[in-house]
């Protein structure tokens, strides 16, 4: 039996398993199914995902993130302010922080001990599609306008948009979002997760493109968002190039730490 040592931490509700794996050996030693089995709220720790922080040439820490169905995914902006969280807690990064995942370089800040914000990629395209649009934010959204975000049938909507033909294989993450007073609030269902999510950072940032695309004059803009688990605010530069020095900044707190015994 092998003992895994972990922290849990979560990001606006959006609750990640974090491994400290200097030398990469639970890279190859947890499994998809492992990785699901601690994912599971009944019978595991419980979480949306699993990360592991690893060391690595050139950067402060390389992040390698897993969904909760155990397959590896694409970027993690909540999970990757967690992991900045618990790298700066470990002593391996200071205020600041560079690192790779897997859409690339990014670096971080660290506000306070439990408040990180994370520099996202630039997003040059916003594609409509349907009713809604599609961009990636280091993973790929599809974002919708509704006017019924806390009465409508969350899941059974998204899955229809989630499983469409065009988006069955690789996968897509699901948002719909509204307007309010403070800002925009969203709702978001997580490919991998397959279900909705308390909050998701890739899916906030791409549904502040999303609006700032249409109502947001070149330069530079903040947004307020508010999840179910939540505050976060995204800010960005427009230009011809489209949105760039895009940084997703909110709360990133530990809830507690253990050991997971694995057979």
């Amino acid at each position: 039996m092998m003992e895994l040592p972990f922290v849990k931490y979560h990001g606006t509700g959006n609750d990640f398993i974090l491994v400290e794996d200097g030398d990469g050996r639970w890279e190859y030693r947890l499994n998809k199914a492992t990785i699901a089995s601690l994912c599971d709220r009944h019978m595991g720790v419980g979480a949306d995902g699993l990360m592991l922080l690893q060391r690595t040439g050139g950067y402060d820490f390389r992040m390698v993130y897993y969904n909760s169905d155990g397959g590896e995914s694409t970027f993690c902006g909540n999970g990757s302010r967690c992991l900045v969280a618990f790298a700066h807690s470990l002593g391996w990064v200071g205020e600041e922080a560079w690192f790779v995942a897997s859409d690339g370089d990014h670096e971080a800040r660290v506000l306070s001990h439990d408040r990180i914000s994370v520099h996202m990629r630039s997003i040059a395209k916003v594609h409509p599609h349907g009713a809604g649009v599609v961009l990636d934010s280091g993973s790929p959204h599809y974002v919708t306008w509704v006017t019924d975000l806390d009465d409508m049938d969350l899941v059974e909507r998204a899955r229809r948009i989630r499983y469409d033909p065009e988006f069955r294989q690789d996968g897509i993450n699901v948002n719909f979002i509204q307007e309010s007073e403070q800002g925009l609030r969203i709702r978001t269902y997580e490919r991998g997760v397959e279900d909705e999510t308390l909050s998701c950072g890739t899916g906030v940032t791409a549904a502040a493109i999303a609006w700032a695309r249409e109502f947001a004059d070149e330069g530079q803009g903040t947004l307020a968002m508010t999840t179910k688990g939540g505050e976060l605010t995204v800010s960005w530069e427009r230009g011809h190039y489209g949105f760039r020095h895009i940084w997703l900044t909110g709360p990133a707190k530990k809830v507690f730490q253990g050991i997971a015994f694995l057979s």
